[in-house]
């Protein structure tokens, strides 16, 4: 398994540096609207490191945070390889689905993958946030992963847009997997004290295992290739409409709920910070401004 863990690792990275190259050309190309003016938005990065629970150096990653931007007000792009064992808390967070077997006895794991959120400076158009990864214990391992768009407002052609762009991502490799992966996101994504969707759905998928670890690399690899596909089309036509000083309040809002469902109910929020990373890679997802009425 040696082999097949670096080459996931290696291939998260590769999938940040197409995102942060693609997310750089729209800033580059953002020449109308109020914040045109401004530099066009670049990434910054920073290494995290992991403490194990001794205190040992337990792998690490890459922070890639952008703020401030024309079209972006703040979007990370971070990549993690981490390695150790899990104590009590972490193990309960680890799967969503499953108990993972022997990890009791013998909590080793290691962990790789690519996690993105963009929080946008128009309220037209809509957050997203995405991630792949892959979990490796003495025992087992599985893959995870889906992305999720947060309009301010849905936008029925935009929904459909995004879905669609995700079911044939699907489709090349089981038809049974988009509707699977839509109802668990659409279960997920949920801010359960508000009785209300995180935003407009897309996939989730967790414990993937099918047995042929190259199947389930390859439909990961395609889950994150088609984010840009799903993404960068509906940025491109919102990204210019007019919008109000009620519809950026509408956008803090939101964002506010964002931040509640995040803090709240994110397994991977709260993964990270049980295993000891670096929280300020942990809580990148978090709006730089939000609102609550």
């Amino acid at each position: 398994m040696r082999a097949e863990k670096a080459r996931a690792a290696a291939w998260f990275t590769e999938l940040r540096d197409t995102i942060c190259a693609a997310f750089e050309r729209l800033e580059d190309e953002q020449t109308t609207g109020p914040h045109a003016r401004l530099p066009a938005g670049r990434f910054t990065r920073k290494e995290t490191r992991r403490q194990g629970e001794a205190g040992e150096e337990s792998g690490g990653g890459v922070m890639s945070v952008m703020r401030e931007g024309r079209v972006f007000e703040k979007v990370g792009v971070n990549i993690s390889t981490v390695h150790g064992r899990l104590g009590e808390a972490a193990q309960r967070s680890l799967t969503a689905r499953k108990e993972v077997p022997g990890l009791k006895d013998d909590p080793r794991f290691w962990a790789s993958g690519v996690s993105l959120v963009a929080h946008m400076r128009s309220p037209k158009t809509p957050a997203i946030h995405m991630n792949t990864r892959m979990f490796w214990t003495p025992f087992c391992w599985w893959f995870g992963g889906g992305t999720d768009l947060n309009p301010m407002v849905e936008v029925a052609e935009d929904t459909a847009f995004f879905h669609g762009v995700l079911k044939a991502a699907c489709d090349r490799h089981d038809p049974a997997y988009y509707p699977a992966h839509k109802a668990w996101a659409d279960e997920y994504f949920m801010i359960r004290h508000w009785d209300e969707p995180r935003g407009v759905g897309g996939i989730f998928y967790d414990d993937l295992c099918t047995g042929d670890w190259e199947a389930d690399f390859a439909y990961t690899q395609d889950v994150g290739r088609a984010f840009l596909d799903a993404f960068l089309p509906i940025t491109e036509k919102r990204r210019d409409e007019p919008w109000t000083d009620a519809d950026r309040e509408a956008q803090l809002v939101k964002r506010g709920r964002y931040a509640e469902f995040n803090l709240v109910y994110d397994r991977g929020t709260k993964f990270g910070l049980e295993t000891g990373h670096n929280p300020e890679a942990v809580l990148m997802s978090l709006p730089p401004v939000a609102k609550w009425p």
